[in-house]
């Protein structure tokens, strides 16, 4: 029997994880097989088991991770003093929209998590809970409500201009839309 070096099946996992999280990104969690997501980290089916009780396992499994660095990029830019206007701008860029399997897995994947199972989607509602708190913080002005009900709109409107961007086949109506919803969700972040 091989021995691995300390530390070979956690890094294992997390490459499983990695490869899977950009799968489910660009080609939705339905359309990924375990086999692919397998073959692609150069390991056999079988070794799938050691490391997941299930692809559903593996959803809240890549769910968590993708969802947790989204939140430390906005912790890291609430610290550093970075606009939420950057934010926005980034998340609303072409550059984004045209890398889905590195983007954000809110707009990859809501559609589809609303019809996981409920440990999924309670995990996935507390990220997103998370990352709409770090926004509210970010907000100039308000009460605490305030700020929460407008970081829910902007995001809202950010992850929705972007699924739209990312859909429509006119890649000026695509531009449209992404500029467009700039403008609307700074409008929002501002509103008092």
């Amino acid at each position: 029997m091989a021995r691995y070096d300390k530390g070979h099946r956690d890094a294992t996992r997390r490459h499983i994880v990695d490869v899977a999280s950009a799968q489910f990104r660009e080609s939705g969690i339905a359309a990924v097989g375990l086999a692919g997501i397998m073959s692609e980290a150069g390991l056999t089916n079988g070794a799938f088991y050691t490391h997941f009780e299930s692809k559903e396992d593996l959803v809240r499994a890549v769910l968590l991770d993708a969802l947790e660095r989204r939140e430390q990029r906005h912790k890291d830019n609430l610290a550093n003093g970075i606009a939420l206007e950057t934010t926005i701008r980034d998340y609303l860029s072409p550059r984004h929209r045209d890398h889905a399997a590195a983007g954000c897995p809110t707009a990859a994947l809501a559609s589809e998590i609303a019809r996981h199972p409920k440990a999924t989607r309670e995990a996935f509602t507390g990220k997103m809970s998370d990352i709409i708190a770090l926004m509210a913080a970010q907000m100039p002005d308000g009460s605490a409500a305030e700020r929460r009900r407008r970081a829910i709109s902007v995001y809202a409107t950010m992850v929705g201009a972007l699924q739209l961007s990312r859909a429509v086949s006119d890649r000026q109506l695509s531009e449209e839309i992404l500029e467009n919803a700039v403008k609307a969700a700074l409008s929002l972040a501002n509103a008092r």
